[in-house]
């Protein structure tokens, strides 16, 4: 895919770990889920997108039991939610919005009093793998109120995965981190699924990282599935959508009518022309724009996932 990172990762395990039908939710008169069906296989970094009010937080509380569905089913590892609950939370680690610690403890201490409230009761050893894992051991005796933002999203995912569960379910784990830490995140998510065989949900509203490390992914909108399947299989790795701002745009649009690239033209709005083309030819359109005397103001490459979730939830096919 283009401009992935080396931590692109692909999963083809077909085992079921998370199965979705009908998952509805109403509170009163809004409802926020609405007949939700997906399926999350063994192996997975599930991507699940959709604006803001779409009805991903309350997915997550479902698949946590936190909140109760109004209706529908949930099965996780083959399991009935509803039925087994504890069996499948044992084996279920998650990050819901923003870690809670105690400030004046410190992350190692916090670990072993949070796990400890938790019923579980991790070695030493343990404690200081998942700090190494994080990329924190060395901070391992200071107090958290010292940590920074994303030391402090680290040191939840150490948390979460302290009692080795099969599932990782993460609700914007890159939220207000810097480019360092959200590649730090995003790594280590790659090196659960792909190094130690993890399953992760992971939700995020930032639609580049999701392109980065996802292997499939799940689109909703008010509620409603709008599209489910493999990233490499959803996105158009090949053509790009562009839009292209000129000095003079009169003159830019009789050059661009007169022309091949006329027929690549999606619209104009005052001095932005978008175009919908392939990838390696837009230096083309550049080159041809310029030599015809076109100023050009500024080249704005839109990322393929984010054409392509706009165009799912402002109504398109």
């Amino acid at each position: 895919m283009t401009g992935l990172t080396e931590t692109k990762y692909t999963s083809m395990n077909s085992e079921k770990i998370i199965e979705v039908h009908g998952l509805t939710k109403k509170f009163k008169n809004i409802t926020a889920v609405n007949e939700l069906n997906f399926t999350v296989y063994k192996g997975d970094i599930f991507g699940f997108l959709g604006p803001n009010g779409a009805g991903k937080s309350t997915t997550i509380r479902m698949l946590l039991s936190l909140i109760k569905p109004t209706s529908g089913s949930i099965r996780i590892f083959g399991k009935s939610l509803k039925k087994q609950r504890p069996e499948i939370l044992k084996k279920t680690g998650a990050i819901v919005e923003k870690p809670d610690f105690y400030l004046y403890l410190s992350a190692y201490q916090n670990l072993e009093v949070l796990a400890k409230i938790s019923g579980i009761h991790p070695a030493k050893k343990r404690i200081f793998e998942m700090l190494e894992l994080v990329k924190l051991t060395g901070r391992a005796d200071s107090k958290v109120k010292t940590f920074s933002h994303g030391m402090k999203q680290r040191l939840g995912i150490a948390q979460a995965l302290l009692h080795d569960p099969e599932l990782i379910i993460l609700d914007e784990p890159t939220t207000g981190l810097d480019p360092q830490g959200m590649k730090e995140v995003r790594d280590l998510i790659v090196h659960l699924a792909k190094e130690q065989g993890k399953t992760i949900l992971l939700s995020s509203h930032i639609l580049k990282e999701i392109e980065e490390v996802a292997t499939r992914m799940l689109i909703i909108n008010n509620g409603r599935t709008q599209v489910e399947g493999e990233v490499s299989s959803l996105l158009d790795t090949e053509n790009i959508s562009v839009t292209i701002e000129v000095e003079n745009s009169g003159q830019a649009a009789e050059k661009i009518a007169a022309s091949p690239w006329f027929a690549f033209l999606k619209s104009q709005v005052d001095k932005r022309f978008l175009f919908e083309m392939a990838q390696d030819e837009t230096a083309d359109l550049i080159k041809y724009l310029t030599d015809g005397g076109i100023k050009i103001r500024a080249v704005i490459p839109r990322h393929s996932l984010e054409a392509y979730f706009l165009k799912i939830t402002e109504g398109g096919n």
